[in-house]
């Protein structure tokens, strides 16, 4: 339990950097972040592409949640991983996770660290994703992200707000766009994931810790966190093909966007 819940603890700011950051966010709003999320982001593709080769949303489904419990820590970027999965599931369809996972993480290309702590988090997690259904996976999916949430945390082993966790919902909620063809935003009470480059970009703005700063950025600007982190995530990962998508489908708000680099 931290003080700051009895103690409204006063964090360095810089006022005029935040203002600037909200008034572009409010600009953009959640329909950049969804047409980043869908457009630009490399790694949306990579889902649709394993569930094209799939042909089964179930599996589909249930292997991206795993495949997001073991993305960190990694040796490429993400992007790259999220293809390296997708191109091997699509050829291997695994009938059992842990087995399948012995085999993909030990050879993988851009995810060779901490394999072994990787397979025994696809092993916990792995009973309880076969415990589910496709109608409870589509009810997660319209009315319950935060109840997935909360699930995979407690099978984890986790705090609600750690960054796999979330993650995995924010995975999840791309899986499900795919998957059900339809567009449900994410819920506000989930965090955002504090990952090494959104710690580094909150430090611009603040001393408060990444989790609430960015919580509290959400309900100025009416963007979910989740969203927030699709609209940073080009400007902070410096891939320039994710660059050139920006510009081809954001148009002019793609300058908003890379303005977001330089605050």
């Amino acid at each position: 339990m931290t003080l700051d819940r009895f103690v409204k603890i006063k964090y360095r700011e810089d006022n005029e950097k935040v203002n600037r950051l909200v008034e572009i966010l409010r600009e953009l709003g959640l329909d950049c972040a969804k047409t980043i999320e869908e457009k630009v982001d490399l790694q949306f593709d990579a889902l649709k592409n394993l569930r094209e080769n799939l042909k089964d949303d179930e599996l589909f489904i249930k292997l991206v949640i795993a495949n997001s419990l073991v993305s960190y820590q990694l040796s490429g970027k993400g992007e790259d991983w999220w293809w390296e999965f997708s191109r091997y599931f699509s050829e291997n369809p695994p009938e059992k996770m842990a087995e399948a996972y012995a085999q993909f993480l030990p050879n993988s290309r851009t995810n060779k660290r901490l394999v072994a702590g990787k397979l025994k988090r696809i092993e916990r997690v792995e009973p309880f994703l076969e415990s589910l259904s496709m109608d409870e996976l589509r009810d997660y999916y319209f009315n319950g992200m935060e109840r997935l949430k909360d699930d995979l945390a407690k099978v984890m082993n986790a705090k609600r707000s750690a960054k796999t966790i979330v993650f995995s919902v924010k995975m999840f909620g791309y899986a499900g766009r795919i998957a059900f063809g339809a567009f449900v935003p994410y819920p506000m009470a989930i965090e955002i994931p504090d990952d090494v480059r959104i710690n580094a970009y909150t430090k611009r703005f603040t001393g408060e810790p990444p989790v609430s700063f960015w919580k509290g950025i959400a309900e100025k600007t009416g963007i979910p966190p989740l969203h927030i982190d699709s609209i940073l995530w080009p400007v902070l990962g410096g891939k320039g093909e994710v660059i050139e998508r920006l510009r081809r489908y954001c148009g002019e708000k793609a300058d908003k966007i890379m303005e977001l680099r330089d605050l």
